[in-house]
């Protein structure tokens, strides 16, 4: 899907392969740190080695969370590498989600390559996980000292929190016959926006920011995330496997309440009855039963719904840097960075 936004794409992407060159190596330096064998699981999570510890170079993430970071330090005023222990920071927080997140919902691929814990074990993938958060969590204790690093701890927790909280409620609802649109936006909010809010949020404590400019920085991550998770779940169902590395249909198989099939099951149309029949059932679905649920899901007006509210999310996300101050100038690397978001075919 296409929203509209300023900045072009190739630009987008240069200002993201900049930031990623600076960060990568501040999250590379983080996991050598870890003692074997969660070292060499770590590793191969990011591409950085194949399952015998042998070096590879697979690619450790495309790195957005780092640099809404490092950009919304730039937008409020500040150097990008004074933000640089924020942004190694929150790429950890995300890649020890991904690591508990695949072994709870059991995939075995990920960025095109086999899941940590598909090819060490449940156990070790779990581990490496949890160092991952302790060095989230030391690499921005030990940064140099702003002024801010109380109040950038507190945020990185804060968004622990609700993140747990949505991961939770993910789980939750895969149990329950019924959920509403609130619920699972509810849930989106915690699992997947409440970083990118507190990405853009470090990056403005970073920079000794006024209250009101990180206030809307967290805001416009916050939608932004809600329009990351609505894209996500659209290509989780309808996307390319071979662009996004995924397996598409995932979702459906596992009977996964995501926010387009939520939204069809509360569509009170025939088709969302015939989803909620199909859902209804124990174990995963098969290849076809996969199919005529994607099909549901659109008939009953699941994509249709999920589709207009990212553009609405995108609009408040917008909003809330005009909250903060900040103008088109100020605000163009952000932009730009959302444009990856909003315009992802992976």
């Amino acid at each position: 899907m296409t929203l509209a936004l300023a900045p072009d794409t190739r630009e987008a992407w240069d200002l993201l392969r900049r930031y990623r060159q600076l960060t990568g190596p501040r999250v590379r330096l983080a996991v050598e740190r870890l003692a074997e064998p969660v070292r060499t699981a770590a590793l191969f999570h990011f591409g950085w080695c194949d399952e015998n510890g042998r070096p590879a170079d697979d690619g450790w993430g495309k790195g957005v969370r780092g640099a809404l970071v490092l950009a919304a330090a730039q937008a409020v005023g500040g150097p990008a590498d004074q933000a640089l222990s924020g942004a190694a920071a929150v790429e950890l927080v995300h890649n020890f989600s991904l690591l508990h997140d695949d072994v709870m919902d059991g995939d075995r691929m990920r960025r095109g390559r086999r899941t940590a814990w598909s090819v060490f074990g449940q156990a070790q993938a779990v581990l490496a996980g949890d160092a991952l958060l302790a060095l989230a969590l030391d690499t921005l204790a030990t940064a140099p000292a702003p002024p801010v690093n109380p109040a950038a701890t507190q945020e990185l927790c804060r968004v622990l929190l609700e993140l747990v909280a949505g991961q939770g409620h993910d789980l939750a609802f895969e149990q329950r016959g019924r959920v509403s649109l609130e619920e699972c936006l509810a849930m989106a909010a915690g699992k997947t926006a409440s970083l990118l809010a507190g990405a853009c949020a470090l990056g403005a404590l970073s920079a000794g920011a006024a209250p009101h400019q990180v206030a809307g920085v967290r805001g416009f991550g916050h939608h932004l995330g809600l329009v990351f998770q609505l894209v996500d779940d659209l290509l989780g169902i309808w996307g390319d496997s071979r662009s996004t590395g995924k397996v598409t249909g995932g979702d459906l198989r596992r009977r996964k309440k995501s926010l387009p099939v939520v939204a069809a099951l509360n569509s009170g149309s025939e088709a969302g009855r015939r989803l909620a029949d199909l859902y209804g059932g124990a174990g995963p679905l098969d290849d076809d039963q996969v199919a005529r649920a994607a099909l549901l899901v659109e008939e009953a007006g699941g994509r249709d719904w999920a589709e207009r509210e990212a553009a609405r999310r995108w609009e408040q996300a917008v909003e809330q840097l005009s909250h903060a101050g900040l103008g088109p100038e100020a605000a163009r690397g952000l932009l730009a960075l959302a444009g990856l978001v909003t315009r992802r075919d992976r």
